[in-house]
């Protein structure tokens, strides 16, 4: 299965560039925000996990900079550590941020938030929004972690945000791979 994986990840990383090297002119980003920001709806009230963007993953800025002018209280991934679930800081608009592990930008301080949305990063992704990521397992643990969680007021979205370039056939997605309730690129919303 991981040499699968890595075969998948090789191809996906290859389009995601392809994808992102010409986005100056395609307007997917822009696209890709509104298809976003059309999904999650109303976003007063909320606290929505988004990302910083590394290498050439698709902008999440734009959408959390929307979100957070709606009234939804932003954070960003912080990787407390090898095999366990992610932590979410509070994020805004100017906030000062410090490198993190993997070259992520984090917030240098702020409160951790427990989020009911959130707009995930990817290597890939199939038809049935299963997510090719990184291989760390960091997002799954994360996912699995919010959902099963008996005090949440509001039930657990998890959005896939990628370039359609992204897609794969299928993903190989194992026993411990988390599905999202969908995957946004500049083309439209898949669902599962």
């Amino acid at each position: 299965m991981s040499d699968v994986k890595a075969t998948l990840r090789q191809s996906a990383f290859a389009a995601r560039k392809r994808a992102f090297d010409a986005r100056h002119d395609s307007g997917a980003v822009a696209a890709a925000t509104a298809h976003l920001l059309a999904l999650i709806g109303p976003a007063q009230g909320h606290v929505i996990a988004g990302y910083m963007p590394i290498r050439t993953e698709i902008d999440a800025l734009p959408a959390m900079t929307a979100l957070q002018a709606q009234g939804a209280r932003l954070c960003v991934p912080v990787i407390a550590g090898t095999g366990l679930p992610l932590r979410f800081r509070d994020w805004r608009p100017g906030a000062v941020m410090v490198p993190g592990p993997f070259g992520a930008m984090i917030p240098e301080e702020g409160a951790w938030l427990v989020p009911d949305t959130l707009i995930v990063p990817l290597v890939g992704f199939d038809a049935r929004a299963n997510r090719l990521g990184y291989g760390g397992g960091f997002y799954d643990r994360s996912l699995a972690g919010l959902a099963a969680r008996p005090d949440a007021a509001r039930p657990l979205r998890a959005y896939g945000l990628a370039f359609a370039a992204q897609a794969l056939p299928d993903v190989a997605a194992g026993p411990t791979d988390v599905t999202l309730d969908a995957i946004v690129t500049e083309q439209g919303v898949l669902r599962p």
